[in-house]
């Protein structure tokens, strides 16, 4: 496809999700998930239980199961409405998770928990606190991925991700924000455009998150192939590192990119609603333009009452470290903010295949 450009110099909007460029061609080639144990993620929340309160906190390891599914077993056993579950973000299904749910239940903690639950699922450690935990109230994750069958050069393996650990990746959304062969977008298509009523407010979320990461990837893919991801731009909204904060900038200064240079600041995207970008000039001509090329989403966002919002283009890992287990097993560790996606980091590492199908 032959990109147009606005008078930025920007690339304009582009046509599909599979163009979305990763930073150069990777290294090697391997297979992700062949077991649960080979994508291990560690929760981080923003906060740590106080020991008393109405509300029972579970430290939960999972294996193979949803989020959702284990807060209804939990909601199941304890007698109380799905409602009263409580968790901070979604964990990947193939894998084996450890995460926070909390339960407004009044009763002692003694309970025989282990038993009741099937072998999926192991509590790690119970307390209890006076607030449920609330969807987005987290730090980050720890990622710790094996990959197998790897061919490649591990010296080349080593240099991206040194280079990775200084300069940070694109911030997609992963494939898993898209669902099962990106069926939740085809859905919020739907909704959004009022062919198809959705009831179930999970199934809502799902598909309104869908929406939003469709339009950000987009704009993000177009900057990537101008290669202003990481750089401030005239009209950017910059976002305060580790913070939802912004602010927009209509002038460069050497400070400003300087800032961005060391990840103090991270150029943003659209998270789509009602009110449209805060970005000025050629960056805001760039967001409306890839939107308009979206306009179920983007006027149906808008109408949903969804607010505005903002998401780094760039994020940088912590901690990131490349071990090699045998010459054809590769094991990453590093850890994320919240909300970003380690199939991200590992795209521009390995062209993998998922081995759960």
């Amino acid at each position: 496809m032959t990109a147009s450009r606005d008078s930025a110099g920007l690339p304009g909007a582009l046509d599909g999700y599979e163009e979305i460029p990763p930073l150069g061609m990777p290294p090697a080639e391997g297979v992700i998930r062949v077991r649960p144990e080979d994508f291990v993620v560690r929760e981080r929340l923003g906060m740590a239980p106080e020991g008393g309160g109405e509300h029972l906190w579970l430290r939960i390891q999972k294996r193979a199961l949803t989020t959702e599914e284990v807060a209804r077993l939990l909601a199941r056993h304890a007698g109380v409405a799905y409602r009263d579950v409580g968790y901070a973000g979604l964990k990947d299904r193939h894998a084996v998770t450890e995460q926070w749910f909390s339960i407004h239940k009044s009763s002692a903690t003694d309970e025989d928990w282990s038993s009741a639950l099937p072998p999926a699922l192991q509590v790690l450690e119970r307390s209890r606190h006076r607030r449920k935990i609330k969807k987005g109230a987290l730090r980050g994750n720890a990622f710790e991925i094996t990959v197998r069958k790897v061919r490649g050069d591990p010296g080349q393996v080593q240099a991206v991700c040194e280079r990775l650990r200084d300069t940070g990746f694109p911030n997609y959304f992963g494939e898993q924000r898209f669902g099962r062969q990106r069926g939740n977008v085809a859905r919020a298509r739907a909704m959004l455009g009022g062919q198809k009523a959705v009831r179930d407010r999970f199934s809502r979320g799902l598909y309104l998150s869908a929406a939003r990461a469709e339009i950000f990837n987009r704009v993000l893919a177009v900057r990537v192939r101008a290669g202003s991801w990481d750089t401030a731009l005239v009209g950017d909204a910059l976002v305060l590192d580790g913070s939802r904060s912004y602010f927009v900038e209509e002038q460069i200064t050497g400070e400003i990119a300087a800032r961005v240079k060391r990840g103090d600041l991270h150029p943003s995207g659209p998270l789509w609603g009602a009110g449209g970008p805060p970005t000025r000039a050629g960056v805001l001509a760039l967001e409306n333009e890839v939107a308009a090329g979206q306009p179920e989403l983007k006027v149906g966002l808008s109408g949903y009452g969804m607010q505005h919002a903002r998401r780094p283009l760039r994020v940088i890992p912590k901690d990131l470290e490349a071990r090699w287990l045998d010459a054809e097993t590769l094991q990453l560790r590093f850890s994320l903010p919240a909300g970003s996606y380690a199939t991200a980091l590992l795209r521009e590492i390995v062209r993998y295949e998922s081995g759960c199908g």
